[in-house]
């Protein structure tokens, strides 16, 4: 991860927050929520791409001129 990119203030309160309910789970609880997490970021990234490619007009065919 780049150490040059630093946190707001918000979101380090956020992560404080996530790492205090993330240390109270039980292991089977954690590893659950990992891969949930996991997830997310996968359903995400492929919403991202399907907005990009709708955005830059990356599905559409080619016009001949």
């Amino acid at each position: 991860m780049d150490q040059d990119i630093e946190l707001t203030l918000e979101q380090q309160f956020s992560l404080r927050s996530f790492t205090d309910q993330v240390k109270q789970m039980s292991r089977e609880q954690a590893q659950e929520f990992l891969i949930l997490q996991h997830k997310h970021m996968m359903i995400r990234e492929t919403m991202y791409k399907e907005i990009l490619k709708q955005e830059w007009k990356l599905d559409q065919d080619f016009v001949s001129v």
